[in-house]
């Protein structure tokens, strides 16, 4: 399905409905309190929708309404190929409605809907549909024992499942999370970033269409304070995964502990370093992967490229390429297909990301912002690795180069940050390349490219940037099941002396 024109998404645009109250057993309800908060096209500042704003009680009657699906069986004790089914039909729905959420993902955003119409909604897609094929395909294990035992390790769903989602990327962190918690067979309660709920909801609706049984899957809007945390400390809430910032990650080891020691899962902040040596081939590709990693959906990515540290002695003619290449990022509406840099998803953050533009080097590119929502990819030379740009996540399209002089220099600078997200190395030296890899304290190495591998390959960090598990590949459906030891005795009783 190819891109419309601006006009086309614009008409889309103004005929679009939106859900805007809480998705709890199958159904559309108000919050408790009748509260609403007001959300926002970060592009245009107008208002799209006031959206039920949940509280505590909400959060109460949907885990009940989940632990209620889940004890009975309806979602957790379903043939896994019967779920797997339904997964299906629900990914097809996607695809049916695909252009629906995409512009709607954009209006909330502030996302282009270049990146909306061919990642965003495609990688969704892909996402349950992965994990639903993954379902009746996963084993469970029998472990060596005497020839009087068996001995079997087997997954269980680990119960009702708290799903607390960013606003960068709203549908694919939703994905990334219920698709291998549905699978599993857990009953979720998610909250969507108060930025962006409203194709949470929709999704839910969609889910509920598609066959996942009431309260299987429930959506409750609103504050952190409000629904984020009554969530972690819920006492009947079994694990929480979460995606964020690092300072509201560790407020959910905090709740877990103050509660009834849930598990958590944290895929959090990061500072992430991309080397180039003096030895990397093709010049212009390695300036089009790191413009692409600075500047994919803004450098609102936790795994954005953030820090260039590059050889001293090719540092000018890539940093000529990359400002070339930043010509082909233009900045503008995000409606308008040819926009590859929109709008910061509110006017809080575009002011907090405008701020590292004062106050700071002259930029080698860019460094201007616009109209209370629009920075420009901007590029800034810093002396070293103990300046501000280069400690802080920005989560922003500013990039800062850091000049070093050798392999062994380049790595420590990578490696000096409390964040270990995602890392990129440019280098024609194989043995390099793999010693690089190696060395650089990060859950995703990439060489010769910039990415965060594909579906089939755990992401997450080290050190502030991730805590508990994985999300992607077979390991992320670790973190949603218990495993337990089923010990069977075959000894005959008569060999025992049982009469």
């Amino acid at each position: 399905m190819g891109l419309l024109t601006r006009e086309e998404y614009a008409a889309l645009a103004s005929d679009m409905s939106f859900a805007t109250n809480a998705f709890v057993d199958g159904g559309y309800r108000p919050a408790a309190s009748g509260k609403t908060f007001e959300t926002v096209n970060p592009a245009t500042g107008e208002k799209l929708a006031d959206v039920a704003s949940c509280g505590a009680e909400d959060v109460d009657f949907a885990v009940a309404k989940a632990r209620e699906a889940f004890e009975d069986g309806r979602w957790s004790r379903m043939h896994p190929s019967d779920r797997k089914d339904v997964l299906i039909r629900f990914a097809k729905l996607l695809t049916r409605n695909a252009r629906e959420l995409a512009v709607m993902e954009s209006l909330d955003s502030g996302k282009t809907i270049f990146d909306c119409e061919t990642v965003d909604l495609p990688e969704t897609i892909h996402c349950i549909k992965w994990h639903a094929e993954a379902i009746d395909k996963m084993y469970d294990q029998v472990a060596p024992a005497s020839d009087d035992h068996i001995a079997m390790v087997v997954r269980e769903p680990i119960g009702v499942v708290g799903l607390v989602l960013p606003w960068n990327f709203p549908l694919l962190m939703l994905a990334w999370k219920i698709g291998p918690a549905l699978a599993a067979g857990c009953s979720v309660v998610v909250k969507p970033a108060e930025e962006t709920s409203l194709t949470a909801l929709r999704v839910a609706e969609l889910a509920h269409e598609a066959g996942v049984p009431r309260g299987v899957l429930n959506v409750i809007p609103g504050l952190g304070p409000d629904v984020g945390e009554p969530i972690g400390r819920h006492m009947d809430v079994d694990m929480v995964s979460f995606t964020g910032s690092t300072e509201t990650g560790k407020r959910f080891l905090t709740y877990a502990g103050e509660s009834n020691a849930k598990e958590v899962v944290l895929e959090m902040g990061g500072k992430n370093p991309c080397i180039v040596m003096d030895d990397a081939e093709n010049l212009d590709r390695v300036a089009a992967h790191i413009v692409n990693g600075a500047f994919w959906n803004m450098g609102e990515n936790c795994s954005a490229i953030s820090r260039l540290i590059v050889h001293k002695a090719i540092k000018g003619p890539l940093i000529n390429k990359i400002t070339a290449h930043i010509r082909e990022w233009p900045l503008g509406d995000p409606l308008d297909p040819e926009t590859r840099l929109g709008a910061m998803v509110s006017k809080a953050h575009f002011d907090k990301v405008s701020s590292y533009l004062q106050d700071a080097p002259k930029p080698v590119a860019g460094g201007d912002a616009h109209s209370g929502a629009f920075v420009e990819a901007t590029v800034f030379e810093i002396p070293d690795n103990a300046h501000r740009l280069a400690r802080e996540e920005i989560f922003g399209p500013i990039l800062s180069v850091i000049e070093v002089a050798s392999f062994d220099q380049a790595i420590a600078v990578a490696n000096d940050t409390e964040y270990g997200l995602c890392a990129s190395l440019f280098t024609s030296n194989a043995k390099r390349a793999i010693r690089g890899a190696r060395m650089l304290r990060a859950g995703t190495v990439t060489v010769n490219s910039y990415g965060e591998g594909d579906i089939a390959t755990p992401f997450g960090g080290y050190k502030q940037s991730g805590f508990g598990g994985r999300d992607n590949g077979v390991h992320a459906h670790d973190q949603y099941t218990q495993l337990k030891t089923i010990w069977l005795d075959l000894a005959d009783d008569a060999d025992e002396g049982v009469s």
